[in-house]
């Protein structure tokens, strides 16, 4: 079977919704858009995710996942965007070709216009970590617990230790409590979390789960299912002291080592990959290397914050609307560069001209750091200098240009984001 669309959207959860509403809103015929989703509806990773605090930057009111994503799924059907779910996108190739099979489809090649790419991230597995021991039952991702316990009704353990201080993490050690579980501990391999400090104090300190940093798990004990842990204490290179292991018995280990964006349809049509953020290199249009290919959301860089996603999202859908419809001009795209303390800039190339008036830009940093400075040269020249109460490596920031600073910056051959060190600790 054989289709062809204006704009087609791999991936229907937040950044796919968001996506599919700035190409609608900017002109495109809800029938020239096509939302396909591997899931059985819509919604991504918030469906699962109960708990809320989504939605205070975009709706101004606390949110929880389902109803965040609602607000957006009925957006899509009252304006009749179209969309597929239970169909999986197999290759996408630098012509826009896209082929997906369905249940209701079978095999379909779609030819596109342009494609903007939200399939979201996946996490990091116990394979990625090598951790030595047995391979017992009750070993899971975090949100693979999450899923279990929030929409399977399934309660994976009674007692649980906890890898890694993601916020999928922090917010299992919580529901898992609150579901009668015993959380033993939340070890963390680098000397600070890896999650929002909101979650740090909602999730551990309100229930006394012990947060131990620079410690990880070094042994897998159980046969059949899992009966301990041993975790150590790891040095400065991150290698384990041997003087300090200590036994835990749990009969449950959840993973929340990271996320890693869901890029290999995205390779498969040769798209430069940022080494940094695993997602794709883009330009402040969110399109890719690849002439026509967007992309937004968990694929492109990893966000603490839905309310983000949307905003980028919504951005990329506009972008391949004016892309359709009047093409890009051409002008010549200076890089972004991370310096002194940042760790990647997203996007990181820019072009001399936006849709907005504004240009977002997002960071991470490397360290944690109190009262310093965010720097943005253009061609080395000071253009805008944003002050920092605290940043950590586990809270991703944004900085605006706008206005004298924008002017400058589209002139720039680069422009450099560095921090101004003051106080680190």
């Amino acid at each position: 079977m054989e289709q062809r669309i204006k704009i087609a959207i791999i991936g229907g959860g937040p950044a796919g919704l968001a996506a599919a509403l700035g190409a609608y809103e900017s002109g495109i015929k809800a029938e020239d858009i096509l939302i396909i989703e591997r899931d059985s509806c819509l919604g991504g990773i918030l469906n699962q995710c109960i708990h809320a605090g989504f939605g205070l930057h975009r709706f101004g009111e606390e949110l929880t996942g389902p109803e965040y994503a609602e607000r957006y799924i009925k957006k899509v059907r009252e304006a009749d965007i179209g969309f597929i779910t239970d169909a999986m996108v197999l290759a996408l190739n630098d012509n826009k070709d896209i082929t997906y099979i369905s249940p209701t489809t079978g095999i379909v090649h779609l030819k596109a216009e342009a494609v903007i790419l939200a399939m979201g991230c996946r996490e990091r597995t116990r394979g990625a970590l090598n951790i030595p021991g047995t391979r017992p039952a009750g070993i899971y991702t975090a949100g693979t617990a999450q899923r279990f316990v929030n929409i399977e009704g399934y309660m994976p353990g009674k007692e649980v230790v906890i890898l890694g201080s993601g916020d999928i993490g922090l917010i299992m050690a919580r529901r898992m409590t609150l579901e009668g579980a015993k959380v033993k501990a939340v070890c963390e391999l680098m000397p600070y979390s890896s999650g929002l400090a909101r979650n740090i104090a909602q999730c551990l300190d309100d229930f006394q789960i012990p947060l131990m940093l620079s410690h990880t798990v070094v042994k897998i004990h159980g046969k059949e299912r899992v009966t301990g842990v041993t975790i150590a204490e790891v040095d400065s290179s991150l290698k384990p002291i041997p003087d300090t292991y200590k036994y835990i018995s749990c009969d449950t280990l959840m993973l929340s080592v990271g996320l890693i964006p869901e890029n290999e349809v995205s390779k498969g049509a040769d798209i430069e990959i940022d080494r940094v953020t695993n997602g794709a290199v883009v330009d402040n249009f969110r399109q890719t290397s690849k002439s026509g290919i967007f992309a937004c959301g968990n694929v492109l860089h990893v966000h603490d914050l839905v309310d983000f996603v949307s905003m980028e999202s919504e951005l990329a859908g506009r972008s391949a609307a004016k892309y359709v419809t009047e093409g890009f001009s051409g002008e010549n795209k200076s890089d972004t560069v991370p310096k002194g303390g940042v760790r990647y800039v997203v996007p990181q190339k820019y072009y001399g001209s936006s849709i907005d008036e504004k240009t977002e830009f997002f960071y991470r940093v490397g360290k944690n750091y109190r009262n310093v400075s965010l720097n943005v040269l253009a061609d080395g020249t000071l253009i805008l200098k944003k002050k920092l109460v605290r940043a950590a490596p586990g809270e991703m920031g944004n900085i605006s240009l706008k206005g004298e600073a924008l002017d400058k910056a589209r002139k720039a051959s680069n422009l450099v984001f560095t921090i101004e060190e003051g106080e680190n600790v």
